[in-house]
């Protein structure tokens, strides 16, 4: 009964009343963690409600390089996670507006990117493409999945075309960085978004800052790869809380529409 009436903060452990969390969209009223949120949660949170259409949601990874113990891994979290792989893809509204939507599942996996991550997410793009969508990534990854070596790598070039025929069509790709985003997801879609959006706090970057110290000998400024870090870089556009989400996500969505995609990046049909 305790575990269905109270939850504790990941980071501070501090505890809260579930109904209190819920309705804080997950996130520590103490320290400001966001907690890691499933497909269900974030379409509830950003979508019209019942306007999530899903698509490709039959694909389903397989063992190419029969990794040791893999398929057993699979098994596990398509029992743990949301579906069939770690991204969900398919149509929805966001305040009226429709949109080509991905959520990747830090349940399945860490949300790492193997090949059929990559081709749901090369699909989704393509359909936005061929029916003039936007389209917005909810991104939470740890990167490529090693289990499937090259295979997973050559994600990274795939959806990376995909998103420069979406560009061809003049719709937006219009990523959200949550926490963490890492990897090979960070070296291919996640950092290619007309609008960047990141949640507070979120970790952002290729390899993990322990394996950046060590390897450039120096030690790194203080809040490296956070998002607010990126944000005064220049590598992200904008930094919001999650409770802020879901208005900035409509106001994007209604300049492009007053506003249609202003720029030709190239390579379209």
């Amino acid at each position: 009964m305790l575990n269905r009436l109270f939850v504790q903060c990941p980071q501070c452990q501090t505890t809260h009343f579930i109904s209190f969390f819920k309705s804080a969209h997950y996130v520590c009223s103490r320290c400001g963690h966001h907690s890691r949120l499933d497909p269900p949660h974030w379409i509830r949170q950003l979508c019209d409600r019942g306007t999530f259409r899903s698509l490709f949601a039959n694909l389903k990874s397989l063992d190419p390089l029969r990794f040791p113990q893999y398929r057993q891994k699979l098994d596990a979290a398509e029992r743990a996670a949301s579906g069939w792989e770690a991204v969900v893809t398919g149509t929805a509204e966001i305040g009226d507006m429709p949109v080509a939507l991905a959520i990747m599942d830090p349940g399945f996996i860490m949300a790492s990117m193997g090949s059929v991550v990559g081709e749901k997410i090369a699909r989704l793009l393509e359909h936005a493409a061929d029916h003039r969508l936007p389209v917005v990534i909810v991104i939470c990854s740890g990167g490529a999945r090693m289990q499937e070596g090259i295979l997973s790598l050559m994600q990274m070039a795939k959806t990376a075309a995909a998103v420069r025929r979406l560009h061809g069509k003049r719709q937006p790709l219009i990523t959200i960085l949550t926490d963490p985003t890492t990897g090979g997801v960070t070296a291919s879609f996640a950092m290619l978004g007309d609008v960047s959006i990141a949640e507070t706090g979120a970790l952002i970057g290729f390899a993990g800052p322990r394996v950046i110290q060590q390897t450039i000998g120096q030690k790194l400024p203080p809040g490296f790869q956070t998002a607010e870090f990126l944000l005064e870089k220049g590598m992200v556009d904008i930094v919001v809380p999650r409770k802020h989400l879901r208005a900035t996500l409509v106001g994007v969505l209604k300049i492009h529409r007053t506003r249609p995609y202003p720029f030709h990046h190239g390579g379209g049909e």
